[in-house]
C-alpha cells in the first residue's frame, strides 16, 4: 500500500451497519509512500495509522472522478 500527501485513506466498516471511515493523508512517515501515515479526520482529529487489509487508498486522481 502506497499513499501520498492529499490522498484519502478509507477504512471499511467491519460489521453490518458500520460506516466507512475516511481520512486525509497529511504526512507520509514511511519511505517511498509506505506506512505509517499521519491522517486527519473530518472532525479535525489526527492519528498515525498503519493501515490493515480493511483499508483502501484513494489517490487524488481517483477522488476527482
Amino acid at each position: 500500500m502506497r499513499a501520498s500527501k492529499g490522498d484519502q485513506l478509507v477504512q471499511h466498516g467491519r460489521v453490518v451497519g458500520q460506516h466507512d471511515q475516511v481520512s486525509e493523508v497529511v504526512e507520509v512517515m514511511g519511505e517511498n509512500g509506505n506506512p505509517p501515515y499521519r491522517v486527519r479526520f473530518d472532525d479535525g482529529h489526527e492519528a498515525i495509522m498503519s493501515p490493515g487489509p480493511d483499508c483502501q487508498v484513494k489517490h487524488r486522481e481517483q477522488q476527482q472522478q
